[in-house]
């Protein structure tokens, strides 16, 4: 079933999950938000299994290649060095 809820943002950016929706989230526990345009959803990051871990890792190192570029900061290499060089990852 799905619940909805409303809630504000204050002016520190922190937000308040409705009492009725944080029953299985304990204080301290890390949540992971994943925004797509203008839809934001909240996960507990306990419940991420590994795959999701590794896609998340390889948005990330994704990005940062991409602002390298972006900087010049960047080298050619042939196709097998490409290769050899993401195994490592």
């Amino acid at each position: 079933m799905v619940e909805i809820g409303i809630t504000r943002m204050s002016s520190k950016g922190q937000i308040v999950i409705p009492l009725g929706m944080r029953g299985k989230i304990q204080e301290g526990e890390k949540l992971i938000i994943i925004q797509s345009e203008d839809k934001l959803i909240l996960k507990k990051a306990s419940k991420a299994d590994e795959n999701f871990k590794e896609d998340l890792e390889f948005a990330r190192r994704t990005e940062e290649a991409w602002q390298r570029h972006d900087r010049g900061e960047f080298t050619r290499v042939s196709g097998e060095e490409f290769l050899k060089e993401i195994k490592k990852w």
